[in-house]
Parts: structure tokens; C-alpha cells; sequence
């Protein structure tokens, strides 16, 4: 088979996982794994499967045994890569959802996804009651409607905290796989760990089988933290603000994001929408502005914090009491960071003990923390730590 094309010179895929992965090496973006390299075959096999098979029928609860090439034994199944933090889990889903052939995908966190399915399932609820549709349980329209849209399913940080979402998911996933939408997954812990010691975890343990039935589990055990690499050496806090800092910035950002895409995000939190305007590969960067000057809170940064693993915030101006309400946010932001064990690069108009200059108020007792916490992030110590929450 060749590299752009499929068994027999039919079906051709214009572009591979493993030559973009190439091209970043050639490049000098990223070093060659061996680990990394085993999923790179897995994920190209996997959309030359998408290549050869269509959309399952809909005219019964059985199309998807019929939703495939002629001769195929088996319906399409996917792929959950998991492993510790930094290994290029996100940067691999990155390359294959740029080049999986399949029109109808979606690239989203799972927590997004899961906001989404509880509004559907809320809808259709009250359409069901209101006798506008026939029938009493919402997850086989939900699933139906899913189905429409998408076949291709990419969730970026697996992960289930929540009971209501435990509760739903096999059932809703029993449906999504009878209408033979693929799931691609990254995560960090082996599906047997999902929701490990959550509420009720016994009636999620059907989900559990039910995914190790659909998906191929792969754990990739790259030799190192390559994101650690990345930052290693490099300075973390840059001040003060100007070209020189800014062209730092950028210098940072491209190692970081291997020269990916950039793409938006929208994020969910407890009803609200967090835009991210600029994220490749785990890495989120935002404007000082963008964090906090607008109304964000702490379940905002939660939020934030457990989808990305790395933060370049720029342009952190000096602060006085005028501005007590965004030192009060970049507080918050810094303290989360903190306790979640996440990368934080910063460029600001002063050194951490420069940055809030008024003394009343309670920000001026609180920044001293900050300052403490700062100076700690960016140190060879703080980047080389193992215990990590984000991923």
C-alpha cells in the first residue's frame, strides 16, 4: 500500500497520520518515538477502515452490521490511547482528525459533549411530554440525532467525574455504536480506571465493557514528558513586554505546538461558554484581557485548567487598585493553575512583585501568594515534577 493511497490503488486518502508525522520530524518539530510511532500506524489503519466502509443504514436497529465494505467481518472499531501527561497523546489526535477522511466528525472534550447530549436529553424530554413526539425514554432520538451529525467521534482527555453522565453513557453509547459512529479517545488512565471510585461506579462498569468491545486500547508509553522537554531551559517569565518578549512568545508557542493548526474552542461550564481562541495540541493561549478582564470565575478556570496542559498568558499589565477586580481573577487563575500541577509561560510588564502595586485592599495581601506562586512555576524544579493532574 502506498503511503497515499489504499490497498489496490482504490479508495485514496490524499493525506496519512504517519506522513504528517514525518514532515513535523523532517522538520525538526518533534524527535522520532518508537511508542508514538505504533500509534501513528494504529490511527492511519483506522481511517483507511473509515475509508472503506460508509454510513450504516438507516432503515433498522441492525444497519450497522451491514455498514461495511463488502467481505469486512467486523464493524469499524476505534481507537482509546491513553498514558501519562506530555507524551503527544493530543498532538496525535490532532494529525489524524486533519486527515481522517470522513466528512461528518467532531473533535470535542468530552465534558463538552456531555453538556451537549444533557440539553438534547432535556429537549427531548419536554417534547416527549409536551406529545409533540411519540414514545418515553430521550436517549434513542438524542443518539439518532447524534448519529446524523457525526460518525466520526474524536474526544481529546477522556475522562468521567460526573454521576449523571456516568448513569447515561451506556446506553446512550450502546445506540451510538448500533448506528456506527467510531470513537477515537485520548486519555490519562486505562478504561478500567475511568470514574474510579465514583459514585455508583458499579452501573458504569457496563459502559467500561461495552467501550473495550468497540475501541482498540493502546497505551502509549512515550520515553519522556516531551512538553517538560519543550519548556526545559527556556525562560517562562518574560518581562519586560515588548518585541523582544513577544518574539519569545511565539518562539515558545511553535516548539510547543509542533507547528499544528491552531483552531478555536468553545467550553462549557455549569451553563456558561468559555471562548478559547487559540489551542493546538494541549496548549491554550490567551491575552491577559481574555482571562481577566471579562467575568470568568473559578469553576471558569477549573474548567479551563483540566483541558489544557500547558498556558502561555501574555501581556500581564501592573496593576493598582483600579484594576482590583482582574488582579482578583489573575489570582484565582494562578492559584488553579497551581493546584492543578499545569505549564504556565507568562509575559508581563513587570516581575511577579512588581505586577500589583496598590496597598489596601485585600488583592494586595492575596498577590503576595501569587508572587510566591509564580516564581515557583517557573522554575527547572516545578517543570520536572511527575505529580500532574492536567493532562
Amino acid at each position: 500500500m502506498s503511503a497515499g493511497g489504499m490497498p489496490g490503488g482504490t479508495l485514496p486518502i490524499a493525506h496519512t497520520v504517519a506522513g504528517r508525522y514525518e514532515a513535523l520530524i523532517a522538520a525538526g518539530e518533534i524527535e522520532r518515538d518508537p511508542a508514538q510511532t505504533e500509534v501513528v500506524a494504529a490511527l492511519d489503519r483506522l481511517n483507511i477502515r473509515l475509508a472503506e466502509t460508509g454510513p450504516v443504514s438507516k432503515k433498522s436497529a441492525l444497519g450497522w452490521l451491514f455498514g461495511k465494505r463488502k467481505g469486512s467481518g467486523e464493524p469499524v472499531r476505534g481507537l482509546y490511547v491513553w498514558g501519562k501527561v506530555g507524551r503527544g497523546k493530543t498532538m496525535l489526535m490532532d494529525l489524524f482528525f486533519n486527515v481522517a477522511v470522513t466528512k461528518k466528525k467532531r473533535r470535542v472534550h468530552f465534558h463538552e459533549f456531555m453538556a451537549d447530549v444533557h440539553e438534547r436529553v432535556y429537549a427531548v424530554r419536554n417534547a416527549i411530554r409536551d406529545g409533540k413526539i411519540s414514545g418515553d425514554d430521550p436517549i434513542p432520538p438524542v443518539a439518532a440525532a447524534l448519529a446524523d451529525e457525526v460518525r466520526l467521534l474524536c474526544f481529546d482527555e477522556f475522562a468521567v467525574t460526573d454521576i449523571a453522565d456516568a448513569m447515561i453513557l451506556g446506553r446512550l453509547f450502546t445506540r451510538l455504536f448500533e448506528l456506527g459512529v467510531v470513537v477515537v479517545a485520548t486519555s490519562n488512565v486505562d478504561p478500567d480506571d475511568l470514574y474510579r471510585d465514583g459514585l455508583n461506579r458499579g452501573h458504569f462498569l457496563g459502559f467500561v465493557e461495552l467501550l473495550k468491545t468497540r475501541v482498540d486500547v493502546v497505551c502509549l508509553d512515550a520515553r519522556t514528558d516531551y512538553r517538560m522537554e519543550k519548556l526545559a531551559g527556556a525562560p517562562l517569565y518574560l518581562t519586560p513586554l515588548g518585541p523582544q518578549a513577544d518574539a519569545a512568545v511565539d518562539a515558545l508557542w511553535r516548539k510547543l505546538t509542533h507547528g499544528l493548526p491552531v483552531h478555536k474552542e468553545e467550553l462549557e461550564a455549569k451553563g456558561r461558554i468559555i471562548p478559547v481562541e487559540r489551542t493546538a495540541a494541549g496548549v491554550a493561549r490567551f491575552s491577559f484581557a481574555e482571562l481577566c478582564e471579562r467575568p470568568l470565575g473559578a469553576a471558569d478556570y477549573q474548567r479551563l485548567a483540566h483541558s489544557y496542559h500547558t498556558f502561555i498568558v501574555e501581556n500581564v499589565p501592573v496593576m493598582d487598585l483600579a484594576q482590583r477586580n482582574a488582579a482578583k481573577r489573575f489570582i484565582n487563575l494562578v492559584d488553579t493553575l497551581y493546584n492543578t500541577r499545569n505549564k504556565l509561560v507568562v509575559s508581563a510588564a513587570a516581575e511577579p512583585d512588581g505586577l500589583y502595586v496598590a496597598t489596601t485592599g485585600t488583592e494586595s495581601f492575596e498577590f503576595a501568594r501569587t508572587v510566591s506562586r509564580l516564581v515557583e512555576m517557573r522554575s527547572e524544579a516545578w517543570l520536572s515534577d511527575p505529580d500532574e493532574a492536567a493532562g
